[in-house]
C-alpha cells in the first residue's frame, strides 16, 4: 500500500516567480547599500545574462542553484572591480540575504490543509525539489517529515538519483511512494522512470507535454487526497 508522499515545492505548493522576484528585489537593494559598484555595472535585467556566463564557464554547477546565485555574485562582483577577498565576503553576505528572502512563499489555496489531512492519515510526507527552498523557513517541517534537493543530492530531478536516495532514506519501494509535482519531465516522467507514481499538479489547466501519462492529474490541490485515496485502491487490489 501507499506509505509515503513526496512533493515537488516550487510552482506545486507556491508560485515561484513571484517569490524570485521580490529576492532578487531584496538583494539589488542590499547590493545598492553594500557593493555599489555592482549596482553602477549591472542592472537586475542583467543577472540573466551574468548567469549564462557563468554556466558556459563552470557547466559542472548547472544542477544547484544556489551554486549558481553564489557563483553568479561573484563573477558580477569581480567584474565590477571588486579584489578577490572582498568579493568572497560580499557573494556569500549577498547569497545569505537572496536566500532569506527566497524563503517567503505564500502557499497556494488548499496546501495546508491538503498536507495537514494527509499527515493525519499517516502518510509519510517529504519534499523532492530542484529549488533552494527550505522546507523548515517556509514554515512546513511540522507536515514534511523529510527533504531532498539537488543541492544535497548533487543531482537535479528527472535524475533517478534523487528519487533513489528518497527511496534508500525512507526503506520503501518505489510503488509505496507517490511523487507529485507541476513539471511534466522532472516530476512525472522522473518518478515514474524509477517506478514511483505519479500525479501531476496542472493548476493552470495546461496541455499535458510529457510522453509518459501521469497516473493521475489535479487542478486543484485539494484533489489530492481523493487521488491518493483511488491509487491506494490500485495498488492495495495488485497484492
Amino acid at each position: 500500500m501507499i506509505k509515503c508522499i513526496t512533493f515537488d515545492l516550487d510552482d506545486t505548493l507556491w508560485a515561484v516567480d513571484p517569490v524570485v522576484r521580490a529576492a532578487n528585489h531584496t538583494l539589488y537593494e542590499w547590493l545598492y547599500e553594500n557593493a555599489p559598484l555592482f549596482n553602477q555595472t549591472y542592472q537586475l535585467r542583467d543577472l540573466n545574462q551574468l548567469r549564462e556566463q557563468v554556466l558556459i564557464q563552470q557547466p559542472h554547477i548547472a544542477y544547484s542553484v544556489s551554486r549558481i546565485r553564489l557563483a553568479v555574485l561573484e563573477y558580477g562582483l569581480a567584474q565590477s572591480g571588486y579584489d578577490t577577498n572582498q568579493v568572497k565576503t560580499l557573494a556569500e553576505q549577498a547569497f545569505t540575504v537572496f536566500y532569506q528572502a527566497r524563503q517567503k512563499v505564500e502557499f497556494f489555496e488548499h496546501t495546508l490543509v491538503m498536507l495537514e489531512a494527509l499527515k493525519a492519515s499517516g502518510y509519510r510526507l517529504g519534499a523532492i525539489s530542484n529549488g533552494n527552498a527550505d522546507v523548515k523557513q517556509v514554515g512546513l517541517s511540522h507536515l514534511l517529515d523529510f527533504q531532498f534537493s539537488a543541492d544535497s543530492a548533487g543531482v537535479e530531478k528527472p535524475d533517478p538519483l534523487i528519487f533513489q536516495q528518497m527511496l534508500a532514506h525512507t526503506r520503501l519501494s518505489p510503488e509505496q511512494v507517490i511523487h507529485v509535482g507541476d513539471h511534466p519531465v522532472h516530476d512525472i516522467e522522473g518518478a515514474k522512470a524509477v517506478g514511483i507514481w505519479g500525479v501531476w499538479v496542472n493548476l493552470k489547466g495546461q496541455t499535458w507535454s510529457g510522453s509518459d501519462m501521469p497516473d493521475a492529474e489535479i487542478t486543484c490541490l485539494s484533489e489530492l487526497p481523493q487521488q491518493v485515496k483511488r491509487i491506494s485502491t490500485i495498488v492495495r487490489n495488485r497484492l
